[in-house]
């Protein structure tokens, strides 16, 4: 499974000459067919192929007769003359690009990496609880645990014992095992995620058990929640990720929109945070930057010098000269490369009025 060293391998590796080429595929096969996908591959090298014909010809053979499609997404890295090839199937499709470089291109892998990692999934019903681990959309591991079966006294079963008794007893005894086992369950969520990297967690179940259940889980996973579901306890494991995949887009979606808000009203205070091209690329130089922000699809022309870790699009504002700089064609690739290097974030938004109106970049900054 791609990992987050074989993304930084991918951000480290570079050729002088632009021999990189990078290629990202909405492989979904459910969804079209293979030969559908691989005309679509064709397509887009076509773009390329008088210029990387060794390139064009390694991923059509890969794809003709080395990938399985059992995974909706794929991203292809070659540089022939480098002997270099990397193949990655993710379980999220991409959206299909093809780009050419001095370095793998790894924005929609860094965004993939963002929006996918390390989650859990709690189904919870008055008898137990299943639990989940996801990362990056595929399942790592998965438990549960069962508690005291809940039985209902049958109508009139043992009526005159219980009326003497204060008539209640059995419905009360039903509820405390109920509790009982809704406490239980929370115990063995709790140990069940103790060691495992979730940064999200969503809630599955009846509307009264998940209220009940999210109280009494330990505080740090209560932090993690941020949606619950309505599912039936017995669904299936692909029903499951496919829902919360969904909830996770959205979950995402609004926390970009919030992101965005604090970067722009940070930066407007001076606080911790800048937008602009200029003003984020000057702190990349200054490896300052903690989280960059970008709009999907932003590229332009700029400058870099790969030793000393400089970026600028404004020559006006280098304090190096055009001789001592190598032109690139997209700056905004290489200010990820570096962000990444520098053990920074990525943030690829998608549509945001707000962020074009700012410059499609920016950067919450370290200090």
């Amino acid at each position: 499974m791609l990992n987050q060293e074989l993304l930084q391998e991918l951000v480290s590796f570079y050729t002088p000459e632009q021999k990189v080429l990078s290629l990202y595929l909405d492989a979904d096969s459910s969804q079209q067919s293979i030969d559908a996908i691989k005309l679509q591959a064709k397509g887009l090298l076509k773009e390329v192929q008088s210029k990387h014909e060794k390139d064009t010809a390694v991923i059509e053979r890969y794809l003709d007769h080395s990938y399985d499609w059992s995974k909706p997404g794929l991203a292809i890295f070659s540089a022939a003359n480098h002997d270099f090839f990397r193949a990655y199937p993710v379980a999220v499709s991409f959206r299909n690009r093809v780009r050419i470089g001095h370095k793998p291109y790894v924005k929609p892998l860094a965004h993939f990496f963002d929006y996918y990692a390390h989650y859990g999934v709690i189904l919870v019903d008055r008898l137990g609880a299943r639990f989940f681990e996801y990362h990056l959309g595929e399942l790592q591991a998965a438990d549960g645990f069962v508690g005291e079966d809940v039985r209902k006294l049958k109508k009139g079963s043992g009526s005159s014992a219980v009326g003497m008794r204060g008539g209640t007893g059995g419905g009360r005894h039903e509820e405390e095992v109920v509790q009982r086992n809704l406490r239980d369950a929370a115990v063995a969520t709790g140990a069940f995620f103790a060691h495992r990297p979730v940064r999200r967690l969503f809630l599955g179940g009846s509307l009264d058990t998940t209220s009940q259940f999210r109280d009494l889980l330990p505080k740090q996973l209560q932090t993690c929640l941020v949606g619950t579901f309505s599912m039936d306890m017995n669904a299936g494991e692909h029903e499951i990720r496919q829902h919360t995949l969904q909830m996770l887009r959205e979950t995402n979606t609004e926390r970009e929109k919030k992101l965005i808000d604090e970067l722009i009203t940070s930066s407007a205070k001076g606080d911790h945070a800048v937008v602009g091209l200029d003003n984020t690329l000057q702190a990349i130089c200054d490896k300052r930057v903690q989280l960059l922000v970008l709009s999907d699809g932003y590229q332009t022309p700029g400058y870099v010098q790969e030793e000393s870790e400089f970026v600028v699009a404004n020559l006006a504002k280098s304090p190096l000269s055009a001789q001592e700089l190598t032109a690139v064609d997209d700056i905004i690739e290489a200010a990820v490369n570096l962000t990444l290097a520098q053990g920074g974030k990525i943030e690829v938004i998608n549509g945001s009025e707000e962020l074009n109106r700012v410059g499609r970049i920016g950067a919450i900054l370290r200090y």
